[in-house]
């Protein structure tokens, strides 16, 4: 059973060892367990808030699907829920079975001045799933759209419905021999569809491609009429249309159905911890594994805060202990940055890219521990987030931020961003834990991945204080250190503001224009990408 009020499988527990609660302590301070509000009185809460929808045979107006409906996985949504202070909810909620209950679903609202709310997997964590504007709301949940529906083996597309998860994708698809290889930290709980209109960014994009290398097209229902996406191995017709889809956020339509570019399953896959000596020894060399274009999967570079971090969390201080002593003999003391390398394809592909990597690692001073750690990563690559649940029980709350920028700009990025989010939480007199990893690397530049750990309040007023403080510092900091304001989260309500400084006043009227087209009474999701209210 899927938490209400938390992230995952309420059977799975991530507990935090009395290493890392000692730890916490000392550089944070000691949490405070919040009272976290119970499900019935959540429930009070939306039975209080009438719906203003009218009766539809196929939405469903209970408290419990209104409250599932209202909330993702947010820092803001998080404080709500768990202090029980809900704000404005959803009218009700629909779960479509075809593109032709969309497309009905679509026209009711617009003849009733009702406001649409796709939504997939209620992951975003960036606030997309957030009533805004004085309309009733309709959220539009697609995970019952979940088929493969056709599968050209020769062109090596697939075609799924949009509502479909991660791991229900990659069932069908293995079925044939085939995988998408999109693994987000959310795989097990997202969906096709969320992943295409937020531009998601799977942990092995270095090989499979970011979602909008894997998008070849679909099929768009928005208030004006179908929009259909043909797929073509390259076009020179003009602006690319799908474009226009990914990262859409809800705002031109409903995406009903993906096709996407789909590989054969690899023959080999390896995941492999090296450590550095040093942040800069570090960066210089993913830089160049990056151009040298060996082919990795995955690199995944994390600074010497967060090597710390993750070492502590691990527990087992003993055969950490030993590690640490081993690594140091080799030069990699209390600077160090562990680098996870992901090697996928056949078995001599595996060999010609471990030896060319090795090359540049050890030119820059990297010392392999082989595939133990990196194996546990594997392991475990969905289950981290899981620790946001222990953390907030223990009296801390999490929030990630997350952007991409050239090279040149890479090393000052994650000094800047750490540095806001550490004197924001010092003008409320606390102490944040912030560290950064790269999580997605590219010849160009890098993404910038930071954590900021940070103890709960007494209330939640003063807890989102404490987050919107944090939130925007940190997003100023980006921003006028020339990075994009989101490099795989989307935008949503919460970057809505730093957009135009990405876009530009021209860009931004052009996004606005296609809008008023494809939806002239202004019924799809509100507030997202723009920040609009009505």
């Amino acid at each position: 059973m899927r938490r209400w009020n938390g992230w995952g499988d309420t059977a799975i527990e991530q507990p935090l060892k009395p290493e890392a609660l000692g730890f916490l302590a000392d550089i944070v301070g000691p949490g405070t367990a919040p009272n976290d509000a119970v499900y019935e009185a959540a429930l009070a809460q939306v039975a209080a808030q009438p719906s203003r929808l009218p009766p539809h045979p196929l939405i469903d107006t209970s408290p419990a699907a209104r409250l599932a409906a209202s909330f993702g996985q947010s820092c803001a949504d998080w404080l709500r829920l768990r202090f029980g202070v809900l704000g404005r909810v959803s009218d009700g909620v629909a779960f479509p079975e075809t593109r032709e209950t969309v497309r009905e679903l679509l026209g009711w609202a617009q003849a009733h001045g009702v406001s649409v709310r796709p939504c997939g997997g209620a992951t975003s964590v960036v606030g997309h799933l957030s009533p805004v504007g004085d309309k009733p709301v309709l959220t539009m949940n697609l995970t019952r759209m979940m088929r493969l529906t056709a599968l050209d083996r020769d062109a090596q597309l697939a075609t799924f419905e949009a509502g479909v998860l991660g791991p229900d994708l990659e069932a069908q698809l293995r079925a044939h021999g085939y995988t998408l290889g999109h693994f987000p930290q959310s795989f097990e709980y997202s969906t096709l569809g969320g992943w295409v209109v937020t531009r998601s960014s799977g942990q092995q994009s270095s090989r499979f491609g970011r979602i909008e290398q894997l998008f070849a097209g679909g099929h768009l229902e928005t208030p004006s009429g179908p929009l259909d996406l043909p797929t073509f191995p390259a076009s020179a017709a003009g602006p690319d249309l799908r474009e226009w889809v990914l990262g859409s956020e809800g705002r031109f339509g409903v995406l009903t159905d993906a096709t996407v570019r789909v590989t054969r399953l690899p023959e080999a896959e390896q995941f492999v911890g090296v450590f550095f000596p040093d942040w800069a020894r570090a960066q210089a060399a993913v830089q160049a594994l990056a151009q040298a274009r060996i082919g990795l999967s995955m690199m995944r570079l994390a600074n010497p805060i967060e090597t710390l971090t993750t070492l502590k969390l691990a527990g087992h201080a003993a055969a950490i202990g030993w590690l640490e002593r081993y690594l140091a003999l080799r030069g990699a003391g209390a600077d160090k940055c562990l680098l996870f390398a992901g090697f996928t394809g056949s078995k001599a592909q595996l060999r010609a890219m471990r030896r060319q990597a090795g090359v540049i690692i050890r030119a820059h001073g990297g010392v392999s521990t082989g595939q133990l750690l990196g194996e546990k990563w594997r392991a475990n690559r969905f289950r981290g987030v899981y620790l946001r649940n222990s953390l907030w029980v223990a009296g801390y709350a999490v929030d990630t931020m997350e952007t991409a920028c050239d090279w040149p700009r890479v090393a000052p990025m994650m000094a800047a961003i750490e540095t806001a989010g550490r004197d924001a939480l010092a003008s409320f007199g606390e102490r944040t834990h912030c560290y950064t990893h790269l999580s997605h690397v590219y010849p160009q530049g890098s993404s910038v991945y930071s954590t900021f750990v940070f103890r709960v309040g007494p209330d939640f007023e003063t807890s989102f204080a404490r987050w919107q403080a944090l939130k925007r510092a940190v997003s100023q900091a980006i921003v006028a250190q020339g990075g994009t304001i989101t490099h795989q989260h989307g935008v949503g309500q919460d970057h809505a503001p730093w957009l135009a400084a990405e876009k530009g006043a021209a860009g931004l009227a052009m996004l606005d224009a296609v809008r008023r087209q494809l939806d002239p009474l202004g019924v799809m999701t509100p507030g997202n990408l723009f920040g609009d209210r009505d």
